[in-house]
């Protein structure tokens, strides 16, 4: 189940778009980078794999809204959300990386996760047509969830002298749209999105 994903009417994705780089060049500090990344030039920012993963990830959330909906699980789980945060800081650790950062981006990307779980019960609350009608398997997405926090650690590690860089906050910018363009989130999972890439510049 990807609802967030892809489902957008064409005719429908200006607006939407439109506030969601608005947000996310404000909420990155940069105003104006929308506009500096024409679609003809097609950059590709050195953050897009930090980017596309941090998106990858928040499409779980769709997958753990379904597993939960109806039942007495609730969303915010601190137990498991420490669980995750200690294995990343450990896999952080291995390779090298700082685990205090890694565990600040994970914070954020388990916040943004949690925020599209909460955009996704309001909506199906609204609109009990469009409530999943099937549960995955909460163990099997989590399974999902872990191979790609690994990967997750892997990239930010490696991105370490861009997200280091002043030019970090725009190309993160930059990122955040290329991915836009290219798995086509909803305005739920876009604002999500930046929301789980705020710590990711050191500066």
């Amino acid at each position: 189940m990807r609802a967030g994903w892809g489902l957008m009417d064409p005719m429908r994705i200006l607006t939407p778009l439109r506030s969601a780089l608005t947000a996310a060049a404000a909420l990155l500090a940069i105003p104006g980078t929308a506009a500096a990344a024409p679609a003809s030039v097609a950059p590709v920012s050195p953050l897009q794999p930090v980017a596309s993963l941090a998106a990858e990830r928040l499409a779980t959330a769709d997958l753990v809204a379904a597993a939960k909906w109806g039942t007495d699980s609730p969303i915010d789980d601190p137990a498991r959300e420490q669980v995750v945060l200690d294995t990343v800081a450990a896999q952080a650790k291995q390779i090298g990386a700082d685990p205090d950062e890694i565990r600040r981006i994970f914070r954020d990307q388990i916040e943004a996760n949690k925020a599209v779980q909460r955009g996704l019960y309001a909506r199906w609350t609204a609109h009990p047509d469009q409530a999943p009608t099937t549960k995955p398997d909460l163990n099997v997405v989590r399974q999902t969830i872990n191979r790609i926090n690994t990967a997750l650690v892997q990239s930010v590690a490696d991105t370490t002298p861009e997200r280091s860089a002043l030019t970090c906050r725009p190309e993160l910018t930059v990122a955040v749209i290329e991915v836009h363009f290219e798995k086509h989130p909803d305005l739920l999972h876009t604002k999500a999105l930046v929301r789980s890439l705020v710590s990711v510049c050191r500066s």
